[in-house]
Order: C-alpha cells, then sequence, then structure tokens
C-alpha cells in the first residue's frame, strides 16, 4: 500500500494490486473514499468519488479539498502510477507543505 501524498493530515495510497481506471485512495480523520481519474486524449477530464467498502466515506467539505488536490496534482499522481504499477518501481510519498 504505497502511500503516495501527505496534504494536511489528508493521506493519498494506492493498494499494490490495484486496477484501470487509475484512482488513489484518500483517507483523513479515519474516513475514506477512492477518487477515479478519467482520463481521455492524455488529458483529466473528471473526477469520479466512490464509496471503499467497509469504511466510512469523506464527507464533503474533505472530498471537495481532496479533489481540489488531485486536480493540482494529478499527472504526479498518474506519474507515480506508472512507476509503481506498470515499470513495477518503489515510489516516494511526498508531503506538501503549502495549501492549495
Amino acid at each position: 500500500m504505497p502511500k503516495i501524498f501527505e496534504y494536511f493530515g489528508f493521506i493519498f495510497y494506492f493498494f499494490s494490486n490495484e486496477h484501470e481506471p487509475i484512482h488513489v485512495h484518500v483517507i483523513h480523520g479515519g474516513k475514506e473514499s477512492i477518487f477515479d481519474l478519467i482520463m481521455m486524449d492524455g488529458e483529466l477530464v473528471e473526477i469520479h468519488v466512490r464509496e471503499k467498502k467497509g469504511a466510512e466515506p469523506l464527507p464533503e467539505k474533505d472530498k471537495r479539498t481532496a479533489e481540489e488536490f488531485i486536480r493540482k496534482y494529478h499527472k504526479n499522481i498518474i506519474d507515480k502510477w506508472v512507476k509503481f504499477f506498470v515499470l513495477k518501481q518503489s515510489v516516494r510519498s511526498t508531503n506538501i507543505k503549502k495549501k492549495l
């Protein structure tokens, strides 16, 4: 379960055995949701939010914060996805300390 980002208490991570579409799990305050990155012609066109089975979903405010973060850092998320799942390399977590 590689952690890819930390952002003011939000943890963004992948599961080790993932599937497409590219997506990221986000935990904050003990709650968790999954964000699917919908790409078209190499561009982010939409983000779908879904619940993780057995986990209480993020509240709406936290979902908005996570989605804003993902929109800003989606290229980094995709790069880390490719590095981890396609190239089978380890990825490092990045701690973002600047507010969006």
